[in-house]
């Protein structure tokens, strides 16, 4: 059966773009000004990069600029503010840039090597707790040679150094406007992005304006960007339809989606397009859980769920099935549930926990997070109860929390199964598996795989290229699927509708999600 391709059913579940308005044009036809308008239900927690780990990347992306990053239609880290990049040995531990030249922050600063170094290594003297210092873990130090050359020294071979060069998270900030010790908390910006950030009102806008001192890839198309910052979807979508802003990222429900797919929208001049995304929902296991624990249990969950039925019935076919912890869109991606597991069938499922000596339905409770990924989460994990319960092998209670409370009881292993989302820092299947396994899994409780961390992980780290260790990544979901700690879902896509008279949409969203302003822009004429 199709379906139409993913979204998340609420704000927080999907990138999504609604782009209408009029074009600002002169009596001639001549395009006067090119001025854009967003909404978005996302607005950033810090302008600071170095407590950056969350949705606050969105307008760190238009405002800073990092070493490299992911130009439209690459899933490679590429040059910005670097004129070029590259490791430098065969083992990948030494990782060099070279300047553009010009380079300058927006108070006339210089951006030269020095600062590149004190932007990286004060994410790691101030550790902000839930910031990107984490993903520095292999980073041993970073030395200068001059004023245009860095040289990052890494304790052991890291292919995926790059890819975390090109998170927002590694924004180049000038030294002489960011202290080394801590946070920025004056509500404003010195970056050296696309744009400036001319000012900027917690929760209700941010202005920018074309940096005219930019020197890096993004063509910007138009000449200025106001941010409108909405707490809820209906208000977003309301300020859209009476014209007060032309665009909306991150504030659609899975209904507006489903009426503007199928022209049942009064706005009929919009369209809309599809891109695939990289986000993706799954099952976690408690394996200290009497029932959970059990791996015959968990196979048998893993044989039961209808991803189809989910995504048809709760989604209204704006999300996709998925079959590997590895989402599509994703090198190294597969089907491996699917091909260990095949169509739902209850039977089988009967069978593998019949082989196991269990012949009553199993006792099962299921949490969720009731402020995390949107309204339709709840939905969701009803459908899952139907699901296990028709078969007659499962009895679930369903319980939830607000996300702080949710995340204190899972990260102490109260809950035997709960749902969890996994929002990519970068584009590379290392993302979708590294971070589940080890003592610091994200999940909340170890999960030790040594062939996973200790040999293929680290074969693939060695190797720059990432098309060539495809087999390896193949083996750890395959060993994933053996296991079933983790269940897949469904992963999201993500959505550009336009009016007419905006352009641009189908290249405004890169691979990491963020929002690149600088690709819409009004049409001379529609």
């Amino acid at each position: 059966m199709f379906y139409r391709a993913s979204l998340q059913a609420a704000a927080a579940l999907a990138s999504l773009s609604l782009l209408a308005g009029c074009g600002l044009l002169s009596d001639s036809g001549s395009e006067v000004e090119q001025k854009i308008v967003v909404g978005t239900t996302s607005e950033p927690s810090t302008l600071d990069p170095a407590a950056a780990w969350d949705n606050s990347w969105e307008l760190m992306r238009n405002v800073f600029q990092t070493l490299v990053s992911f130009p439209t239609g690459s899933t490679t880290p590429e040059p910005d503010a670097a004129e070029w990049c590259k490791f430098t040995d065969t083992t990948s531990t030494s990782y060099r840039c070279k300047l553009r030249e010009g380079l300058k922050f927006s108070n006339g600063d210089k951006l030269d090597a020095a600062a590149v170094k004190y932007s990286i290594d004060r994410i790691s003297e101030i550790n902000f707790k839930g910031g990107p210092v984490g993903m520095l873990g292999s980073l041993d130090r970073v030395e200068t040679k001059g004023d245009d050359m860095v040289v990052f020294h890494l304790t052991k071979p890291d292919a995926t150094f790059p890819f975390i060069l090109a998170t927002p998270a590694m924004s180049l900030v000038a030294p002489s406007a960011y202290s080394r010790h801590k946070i920025r908390s004056d509500g404003k910006i010195t970056g050296s992005g696309p744009y400036l950030l001319d000012s900027y009102k917690p929760g209700k806008r941010a202005e920018l304006v074309k940096n005219p001192d930019y020197k890096g890839f993004a063509d910007r198309k138009n000449d200025a960007v106001t941010i409108r910052y909405f707490k809820e979807s209906a208000p977003v979508v309301a300020a859209l339809r009476k014209n007060q802003i032309d665009a909306i990222y991150r504030g659609l429900t899975a209904e507006e989606v489903v009426s503007l797919e199928g022209n049942q929208d009064k706005d009929s001049n919009l369209q809309i397009v599809e891109t695939v995304g990289a986000d993706i929902r799954f099952l976690v296991f408690n394996p200290k859980d009497p029932a959970a624990g059990n791996v015959a249990v968990r196979r048998a969950i893993a044989q039961l769920v209808d991803r189809d039925a989910l995504v048809a019935k709760v989604y209204q076919g704006t999300a996709e099935p998925l079959y590997s912890m590895v989402p599509k869109g994703i090198a190294g991606h597969t089907t491996s549930f699917f091909d260990a597991y095949g169509d739902p069938d209850q039977d089988e499922a009967k069978q593998i926990l019949a082989k196991a000596g269990i012949t009553k339905p199993v006792e099962l409770t299921f949490w969720f997070a009731t402020d995390r990924y949107g309204s339709s989460t709840a939905p969701e994990f009803d459908e899952l109860k139907r699901q296990l319960e028709s078969s007659g092998l499962f009895r679930i209670t369903l319980k939830s929390k607000p996300w702080k409370t949710f995340q204190e009881g899972f990260t102490k292993g109260q809950y035997p199964v709960f749902g969890r989302g996994w929002f990519p820092d970068f584009p590379d299947p290392d993302n979708f598996i590294a971070p589940f396994l080890g003592k610091d899994s994200i999940t909340g409780m170890p999960y030790m795989k040594n062939e996973i961390t200790k040999e293929l992980l680290p074969q693939t780290r060695k190797e720059s290229d990432r098309g060539a260790v495809s087999k390896q990544f193949e083996r750890a979901q395959k060993i994933l699927v053996d296991d079933v700690r983790v269940l897949p879902l469904w992963q999201g896509k993500l959505y550009v509708a336009s009016g007419e008279d905006i352009g641009g949409g189908e290249r405004a969203l890169d691979p990491q999600t963020v929002m690149q302003m600088w690709e819409l822009y009004r049409k001379a004429s529609w």
